[in-house]
Order: C-alpha cells, then structure tokens, then sequence
C-alpha cells in the first residue's frame, strides 16, 4: 500500500487529511502501536510519520485555547471601544470650546 504506480511508472503521492494524519500519530501516542507497523500500514516514511508528530505538538496549544463566546468581546475589543467613546467625549468638548471661542471672538470684534 506504498502508492499507486500509474502507467507511466510514476507513484501518485497520497495525500491524507488532517484527521487522518492525527489517527495515525494517536495510533502511537495513545494505543502503543509501533512506528514501523504504522507506516508500512499506510505506506509513509518514517520521517513522514515523525513530522506528522512534530506538527502535531507545535500546533496543540491550539486545542486549549479558549474560544469567544458569542456575543462576547475579547479585552482588546473592549479596550478599542472604550477608547473610541473616550475619542468622541473629546472630540466633543473640543467642538463646543471652539464654538465658544468663536462667539467670544465675534463679540470682541476679532473675526
């Protein structure tokens, strides 16, 4: 279970998915079978198998991560907002002195 050879005596890579890939590793990991069994099994290389595995422990962090619940924002988000609400305030405040800085002015006879 190596491939399949085409006509022109080419093997056709497999391609396995990522639950695939993720049982067999487990296979090792979890049930005890051994690397050699495995990959003559599924007709890998052991440094294929071995990658998988690799792959496998630099992206688990991924499984613990925790998920937003829906509706919920994240801190930053909350932050964001926060800070754009403080935004409008002064962009506010600032309006309304100008406003009155230009009345002041106008009744000074400057403008």
């Amino acid at each position: 279970m190596k491939g399949v050879t085409t006509g022109s005596g080419k093997r056709e890579r497999r391609h396995f998915t990522g639950a695939q890939k993720g049982a067999i590793v487990k296979a090792h990991l979890v049930d005890g079978v051994a690397i050699s069994e495995l990959c003559d099994k599924h007709g890998i290389q052991p440094t294929q198998f071995y990658l998988w595995q690799k792959q496998l422990f630099e992206n688990c962090g991924v499984a613990f991560e925790r998920k937003a619940k829906p509706g919920r924002k994240s801190p930053e988000q909350q932050k964001i907002e926060q800070l754009r609400a403080k935004l409008i305030d002064k962009n506010e405040v600032i309006a309304e002195l100008m406003e009155e800085n230009v009345k002041a002015k106008k009744a000074n006879g400057e403008l």
